[in-house]
């Protein structure tokens, strides 16, 4: 299957420190690939080169088809981001942040009308339309952030612990969306600390100072650690770790 992203020896280093020391991994396009790792892990500082934030000390590799040393521009007008905390502007409606964002990339007025119409009825939001987004309780707030990071139908959306803070029921809902993205080609890289929702990734990844030392389906890695839960098998991997937050 055709690759959404692909690295080899990514290494991003400060000084002698090496957030991330050389890791290699391919993320299948459409794909929901988990990135889990404990605090201070450098899964953080991967995104931030992945999403052509942060240039990588060394290694190589692309994100949607595009260089992530001399392409960088293009990778962030090709891919949606959702970060940990809510990233829509809370002062303005709901209708207005859908716009604000759709028009950073470059769509139309009639398509971003159009198109806005029909997630809010999705979302059931349409009688919120008007109504400040920090009048939201926090599931509807990070239902209508990921919907926002959508919008422009990017092939590949990071979501940075999208559904911390949320009740069970949204969580469920906010995965339905996942998966939903997923079916119509988009790729899905997610961080999270519910080992739990890691079960719903395609496969997943592992950090551990630095390094990825586990990646593989949920099920495999669960045999391979002879473990009945993903939590038993992040804590049998991250026991590993050296360093802290």
């Amino acid at each position: 299957m055709e690759n959404a992203i692909h690295v080899e020896n990514l290494t991003k280093s400060f000084g002698s420190f090496k957030a991330v020391d050389s890791i290699s991994f391919e993320v299948e396009k459409g794909e929901i690939f988990g990135f889990l790792g404990a605090n201070g892990a450098g899964k953080t500082t991967a995104m931030r080169m992945l999403c052509g934030l942060s240039i990588p000390t060394s290694g190589k590799g692309t994100v949607a088809g595009f260089d992530i040393f001399s392409e960088s521009e293009k990778i962030k007008q090709s891919i949606g981001y959702m970060s940990q905390k809510f990233s829509l502007y809370e002062d303005l409606t709901v209708s207005e942040n859908l716009t604000l964002f759709a028009g950073i990339y470059g769509m139309k007025r009639a398509v971003i009308k159009e198109k806005s119409g029909i997630i809010l009825k999705e979302l059931d939001l349409w009688r919120e339309k008007d109504s400040l987004v920090k009048s939201l309780p926090t599931g509807w707030k990070q239902k209508l952030s990921f919907s926002a990071a959508i919008f422009h139908n990017p092939k590949i959306v990071f979501l940075d612990e999208p559904t911390g803070g949320v009740d069970p029921m949204a969580r469920r809902q906010f995965w339905e969306m996942i998966y939903k993205a997923s079916e119509n080609g988009i790729t899905v890289f997610v961080t999270t600390h519910y080992l739990d929702e890691s079960e719903y990734c395609n496969r997943v990844s592992i950090m551990v100072d630095g390094r990825i030392e586990a990646l593989d389906t949920p099920k495999k890695l669960k045999e391979k650690y002879n473990a009945d839960s993903m939590d038993t098998v992040f804590q049998k991997i991250a026991v590993k770790a050296q360093r802290g937050e």
